[in-house]
């Protein structure tokens, strides 16, 4: 029997054999976590305190890395303390090019020197670059050995990593690198850091966006209204929000401006967000502000469902640009006139699985309710 036909005849008694499930279901779901390995203030004694940011973000079934600190031998004792087993990393995130964000990644390197890791992607930045070989002045009466690659460029120029080797992939634009994972890149036009590019992480959680940021040079507000393009329901932020040397009337405009326009639902600033910024936050959000200091280990939320494997899970459905929204893949006989079997079945089924089968479904893969497909 071939493997199609196999799965034809297993679709529609298989399918509906398997129970009906709520989308994240309480008893399949654990807590979302990010520990915080590198900032300069803390309660926790098991860690040292230093200038910089790190943290350890545990959601969606993925282990990211957050930035990694000022000092290596600093960032290597945290996260020993913590816990931190660096070979079991899926990804890091380098928010940007200033030295307190990035001194420990070489020491990641040695144990794990293939990891992914994304940086932003700047000319001639420190995370690697291209630039289109017209960005410089020709001149062809010059003799061949006068000039550039003696005068043929390659089209596209590629600059080297201050780590050589390492799997950097630069972003420049903001990127979905996981299902539900993004990575907004935004550019400061503050004085100081103007032209600075920095990317922040955003996760989409069942309960709204869990939004990690560096330093947020292009500003807390710029950034947070990017993540609410993603979902508009921002459930936490954590990092430093660059207010250290803001003025009180800037600091209680934005605190009130999170809150109130913004709806952020849970704060946790730390790093360079200031301490006259702790404060006004601390007042604006009273019960919603989270301490996040070195070592806090912050609940963030609730991890999707792990994947398992029945042919319901591991349905998925064609690209919404198709305008399809048939089933695909190790659910494929689920198709046509036997997805049609499959509903009139199920509608009349004693305990009318349908409905909640078909609203996991939607959940689990966001397709639209019925009525907005047509």
């Amino acid at each position: 029997m071939t493997p199609s036909k196999f799965a034809r005849g297993l679709s529609l008694a298989a399918l509906l054999a398997v129970p009906a499930a709520p989308a994240l279901a309480q008893s399949e779901t654990s807590p979302a976590r990010v520990t915080v390995l590198y900032d300069a203030f803390g309660k926790d004694a098991s860690v040292r305190k230093d200038w910089g940011f790190s943290a350890l973000v545990e959601i969606a079934g993925k282990k990211i890395l957050f930035d990694t600190g000022n000092n290596a031998a600093v960032f290597l004792a945290n996260a020993k303390a913590k816990g931190v087993d660096f070979s079991t990393l899926d990804f890091i995130v380098q928010s940007h090019r200033h030295s307190d964000h990035f001194a420990g990644l070489a020491e990641i390197l040695k144990v794990n020197p293939k990891v992914k890791i994304y940086g932003p992607k700047e000319g001639f930045g420190v995370y690697g670059s291209s630039l289109p070989s017209s960005f410089y002045r020709k001149n062809d009466k010059l003799p061949p050995e006068q000039r550039y690659y003696d005068g043929k460029p390659d089209e596209t120029l590629k600059f080297g990593t201050a780590w050589d080797g390492a799997n950097i992939e630069a972003i420049d634009k903001t990127t979905e690198i996981a299902p539900g994972i993004w990575l907004i890149a935004l550019v400061s036009d503050q004085k100081g850091t103007l032209e600075l590019k920095e990317i922040s992480l955003a996760v989409d959680t069942p309960e709204g966006i869990v939004l990690v940021v560096g330093c947020s040079h292009p500003g807390i507000e710029k950034i947070v209204e990017a993540a609410s393009a993603i979902n508009p329901k921002i459930h936490y932020v954590l990092g430093g929000f660059h207010l250290v040397n803001a003025p009180d009337e800037s600091i209680a405009t934005i605190a009130a401006s999170l809150r109130d326009k913004w709806k952020i639902a849970n704060i946790a600033p730390g790093h360079c967000t200031g301490e006259p910024t702790f404060a006004a936050l601390i007042e604006t959000f009273g019960e919603s502000y989270a301490y996040a200091g070195a070592g806090t280990v912050l609940n963030v939320g609730k991890q999707r469902r792990a994947e398992t494997p029945s042919l319901i899970h591991k349905a998925s459905f064609a690209p919404a640009e198709t305008g399809s929204h048939e089933l695909r893949g190790p659910a494929a006989a689920l198709t046509g006139r036997e997805l049609e079997q499959y509903r009139a079945r199920a509608a009349v089924s004693p305990d009318a699985r349908e409905p909640a089968m078909m609203k996991w479904l939607r959940a689990s893969f966001r397709i639209p309710e019925p009525d907005t497909q047509r």
